[in-house]
């Protein structure tokens, strides 16, 4: 077995989840990461966990989707939901064969059923979660790269120093930590402002996506003012929206488009009121993802890029003994804006990214 793969099983384990001695650990992934998935049942093994695996082949889950009446379904089935209950930790692995499979479901569908799955999601969000990525052909294809390329390029960013990443990226998370008002520029459109005061600034390196690589917080809901413009393209219900355009009053999206799957975009608005709130603003910070590949798990940790999310804020940012209120909502869609030039972020007035380069690094 190829050695990049035995090591990132061994980051996921004992970095990302902090497998113990005893826990239940739920794996996802097809047949594609089957490599990845051997590796975890070793290490998973070495240390007296118990691997548990959920396959959902995509093309079985479109047959469903494609059957299915969302009106027939009010609450979530018992084994699943005591499976969630149950287990300590949950690693789920993308490896796609057709990252399309799903894009002929209809949009309202794929939002009914979010809906529904939100309060599993929730319990499962509050363990020791992480979800990564197998370099399977269909992400390749995507990233238009060879898949030996991709996988080069996939490893590189996952299989590294996680805890020097952190240091790196810790004079951002401060800022934010302390901030009150970010203002985002970047082109002839993005100029948005946000209040942060009083939420709280994590250091995403590694634990909850891997690969990790940025600093992300979630607005006051009702403070977003402006007009952004996401000119990297987006997947969403398995199709890509691209050049998704929105202007915010009082935090609400009031005006809206997209050059590509405007319904999609559309359906995802009306999955409730919470969808048309941003709940998270991020900053890409890991510079050994260089490229864009068509992949939001990797592409919204890029250094020079900031991704904002229409729906649910983490609590992790927003937690209960906090005085803001925290965006709720059954959706999470991160959206990613180019930074690299005509571009810069301001924290209360203070410049801390221009074009791309972070105040702290040798070009500002």
């Amino acid at each position: 077995m190829d050695e990049r793969v035995r090591e990132h099983a061994r980051i996921i384990v004992d970095h990302s989840i902090d497998l113990q001695a005893g826990d239940e650990v739920l794996l996802s992934g097809g047949e594609l990461a089957e490599d990845l998935l051997i590796a975890l049942h070793e290490e998973i093994g070495k240390r007296g966990a118990f691997p548990i695996v959920w396959s959902r082949p995509s093309r079985a889950h479109r047959a469903f989707m494609h059957a299915m009446d969302p009106e027939v379904y009010g609450e979530v089935p018992d084994t699943l939901e005591a499976m969630v209950e149950n287990v300590d930790a949950a690693v789920g692995i993308r490896a796609a064969r057709n990252t399309h499979e799903q894009g002929d479901i209809p949009p309202e569908k794929n939002t009914a059923m979010a809906t529904l799955f939100q309060p599993i999601q929730s319990k499962m969000m509050a363990k020791r979660w992480v979800g990564t990525q197998y370099p399977a052909p269909g992400n390749a294809q995507d990233a238009e790269m060879s898949t030996e390329a991709y996988e080069e390029f996939v490893w590189a960013a996952i299989n590294k120093d996680w805890e020097a990443q952190r240091e790196f990226q810790q004079p951002m998370a401060e800022k934010l930590d302390a901030g009150s008002e970010v203002h985002i520029v970047s082109g002839d459109t993005t100029d948005i402002v946000m209040s942060i005061e009083g939420t709280v600034a994590k250091n995403d390196h590694a634990e909850n996506n891997l690969p990790g690589g940025e600093v992300f917080t979630a607005p006051v809901p009702d403070s977003v003012e402006g007009e952004v413009l996401f000119d990297m393209p987006l997947m969403a219900h398995g199709r890509e929206v691209q050049d998704v355009y929105l202007q915010f009053e009082e935090g609400e999206v009031v005006d809206f488009s997209a050059a590509k799957n405007e319904e999609v975009l559309a359906a995802v608005l009306e999955t409730d009121e919470g969808a048309k709130r941003l709940g998270e603003l991020g900053i890409g910070m890991n510079r050994d993802i260089d490229r864009f590949t068509d992949n939001m798990l990797f592409d919204e940790k890029m250094g020079d890029t900031v991704h904002m999310a229409l729906g649910r804020a983490y609590e992790e940012n927003v937690p209960e003994d906090c005085d803001v209120e925290r965006n709720e909502s059954a959706i999470h869609m991160d959206m990613i804006v180019d930074m690299s030039e005509d571009s810069n972020i301001t924290i209360d007035g203070e410049l801390v990214q221009q074009d791309g380069t972070f105040w702290f690094e040798e070009g500002f």
